[in-house]
């Protein structure tokens, strides 16, 4: 299919059949001032891609300026922000960081080693098919445009989520497949392998995993084959450019240098590894500033470049040929593991999880649901009841960096910790708490996600959350032989990751995987290594989950004393409005009185929280009188009398609730004159002796005295 632009250019589109839907690509509409855009069209979702690349190397850049991001717009899903302040979209939404990072994630290492041109990759979404998220699509749609501007980006990528339906992995599952079901996973990647998978799960084994990715990489293909398709209509021309790579002699110079000082002499456990590293790289750069100071000034950087260069070819090559990690430790070995809970007095739940030179104290708080958050994004509007948060400081490597807002690292380490633990949190009934849970990084040294996973785990327990099953994390290492034999690592350290091939974290229960984030740093790998990884990580998850129930087997008993109080009481729904009173003029007198917190839900669930019982006793019982229902055979006591008539007396029993006393169930004896026995204003003790079919109550004083004579003898 072809048309012709304003600009007299042929508009170039070609479709396929992707997932049981019509996937079509779109080139030359829109975009005229980028280095490439493309449009994507998957059922009514609409996902604009631009690309933009330098022609020339950005000058003072020591690593790739890339950046991917995605752009929530609200008119996609027929929306206004919901703010009343802010209409128009400002800073993205934690979600959409997430997603940028998503995209982010299989691209990034698929560029030539030393390319330093500046790159931009942005996924608009125009139009949101409700069915199902547009993520996917905007990945396929950045692939696109990047590959269609000729650079060497060695792609392309497509991406897919799989939900596991009534035994059956189904790509492209609607909304409420995914959110309902036991898996939720993401598998990108390009025709040679996998290059990303990111997965929440319900405790589902790794068994059933493996099997999704492999029905996950067949699913990516015909997106793969048709951005070729459309590059080859094209005919997209090669980009010229320019690697900055180091001169050769720098890493000659600095690998005969450290020829004989690497190896045995420096597999030492940290932190004593990183001394004796410290120690040589000051004593290399000593030297190359003695023989020529001005040379060392203008070359130091890359000389550090170099030193760290040898450093991981020596870490590889200990695994490869030894199988020996640069720490000393084999290869499923886990470092020395140390854990505390309940170390911060005031705090709800605390705990400090350590492993090796990677530390984690994590913080718990409790809020009645009123605290919880509120969430208006394109794709959902709703509340979160529970929420994990990572901070991890300069000081945590070392370093001086000035303190601000949390970046897209912070939020996807966050988010993955907070998936991996949301599988088994108890439900909104069961626990009527907004959760908070902050893990602050102390040490940095390789896997904090996974320290902030099994610290905020520890910490929840801690604070008396009745999860269903502990959860331990671990991340996972691999290094590929010059032959393809791959060297599956435990509990990587940083020296194992910035030198490896993979980066691999995995959460879960006894029972199974609850979260999974896998990056490769090759150009793919099949599902036989991924499943292998999968297995050792298992094992490697299994022996810290039982360090940690060595410290704290299971949630305690109660929460703690300084946490807020909260207890539910149900209330007939059309009682709502006479709690709350005109203005909220009812509630607030409670909320007043009691000093308790109060919220009703529109089916009647009154949640009351405070900081002592006796104020939640308080609301209650004010609530419980509001709300009664009046109930036969009952005696209600110091009830007043609103009016006197010849044949009775009107009581009220409640508020808003009258019924007649007769003369005749005044007294034993017989009244004459019902003013001459009871009086407006008196407190009386009545018992209802029955409802009659308009709804009049029938009370009556002699029956309660009779009945409380009777109790007495």
């Amino acid at each position: 299919m072809s048309t012709i632009n304003p600009y007299g250019k042929e508009i170039i589109t070609v479709e396929t059949e992707f997932c049981g839907r019509k996937l079509t690509l779109e080139y030359g509409r829109v975009g005229f001032r980028t280095s490439a855009s493309v449009i994507v069209k998957y059922g009514d979702t609409v996902v604009l891609g631009t690309a933009m690349v330098k022609d020339q190397p950005a000058e003072g850049f020591d690593y790739f300026p890339m950046s991917i991001d995605y752009e929530e717009k609200m008119y996609a899903a027929g929306k206004i922000s919901g703010s009343r302040f802010i209409k128009r979209e400002g800073r993205p939404s934690d979600e959409a960081v997430l997603i940028g990072r998503l995209i982010d994630r299989p691209i990034r290492p698929l560029w030539p080693k030393g390319y330093r041109h500046e790159v931009q990759g942005v996924a608009s979404v125009m139009s949101m098919d409700p069915e199902f998220r547009p993520d996917m699509i905007a990945m396929i749609a950045v692939s696109c445009a990047l590959m269609l501007t000729g650079a060497p980006f060695e792609g392309p990528v497509a991406g897919v989520r799989v939900a596991q339906i009534d035994g059956k992995f189904v790509p492209f599952a609607s909304r409420e497949h995914l959110d309902n079901g036991a898996l939720d996973l993401v598998v990108a990647g390009t025709s040679k392998g996998i290059m990303m998978v990111e997965a929440g799960a319900n405790e589902v084994s790794e068994e059933v995993v493996a099997e999704a990715l492999d029905a996950a990489f067949t699913a990516i293909q015909p997106a793969i084959e048709l951005q070729k398709e459309l590059i080859k209509k094209i005919g997209v021309k090669p980009q010229e450019y320019t690697l900055s790579l180091p001169d050769e002699s720098f890493q000659k110079r600095v690998d005969a240098w450290v020829d004989g000082k690497l190896g045995d002499a420096l597999r030492s456990p940290y932190p004593e590894r990183n001394e004796l590293i410290a120690d040589l790289r000051t004593a290399l750069l000593a030297e190359i500033e003695a023989d020529d100071s001005e040379h060392y000034q203008e070359h130091k950087n890359t000389y550090k470049d170099a030193f760290t260069m040898a450093l991981h070819k020596d870490a590889r090559a200990g695994i490869v040929e030894k199988q020996l990690r640069p720490d000393g430790r084999k290869l499923d070995e886990i470092r020395s593991l140390s854990s505390e809970v309940g170390i911060l007095p005031r705090t709800h739940g605390s705990s400090l999880f350590t492993r090796g030179l990677t530390q984690a104290l994590n913080i718990v708080t409790l809020a009645p649901l009123s605290y919880v958050q509120l969430v208006d994004t394109m794709e959902r509007s709703g509340e979160r009841r529970f929420l994990h948060h990572y901070n991890a400081p300069g000081y945590t490597v070392g370093e001086i960096r000035r303190l601000g807002s949390a970046g897209r690292r912070e939020i996807g380490h966050g988010y993955l910790a907070e998936r991996a633990l949301s599988a088994v949190l108890p439900p909104e009934a069961e626990f009527p708490y907004t959760i908070r849970s902050v893990t602050e990084i102390m040490s940095q040294n390789g896997s904090t996600s996974m320290a902030a996973t099994c610290s905020s785990c520890l910490a929840l327990m801690d604070a008396g959350v009745p999860i269903k099953r502990p959860v331990s994390g671990i991340a996972m290492g691999l290094m590929l032989g010059d032959d393809g034999t791959p060297y599956i690592l435990s509990d990587i350290a940083d020296a194992e990751d910035f030198a490896g091939d993979m980066d691999f974290k995995v959460t879960g229960t006894e029972k199974g995987i609850t979260a999974i984030q896998m990056d490769m740093k090759v150009h793919g790998l099949g599902v036989d290594v991924l499943k292998t990884a999968l297995l050792k990580g298992k094992e490697g998850r299994n022996f810290i989950l039982q360090h940690m129930i060595s410290v704290l087997g299971a949630p305690r008993d109660g929460i703690s004393k300084f946490a807020p109080q909260v207890d539910k009481l149900q209330i007939n729904p059309e009682k709502i409005r006479e709690v709350i009173g005109k203005g909220g003029e009812i509630i607030n007198k409670i909320i007043a009185e009691s000093g308790a917190e109060i919220e009703i839900k529109d089916d009647g669930l009154v949640l009351i929280s405070a900081v002592s019982r006796e104020s939640m006793d308080k609301a209650m019982q004010m609530i419980r009188v509001i709300t009664a229902e009046p109930e036969v055979g009952l005696i209600y006591e110091d009830c007043p009398v609103v009016s006197v008539l010849d044949f009775g007396a009107f009581v009220q029993i409640m508020p808003g609730k009258e019924g007649l006393v007769h003369v005749s169930e005044m007294a034993e004896e017989r009244v004459s004159k019902t003013t001459d026995f009871i009086k407006e204003g008196d407190k009386v003790t009545v018992k209802l002796t029955g409802i009659d079919d308009r709804g009049r109550l029938q009370l009556s004083m002699k029956a309660a005295k009779r009945e409380r004579d009777e109790k007495k003898s």
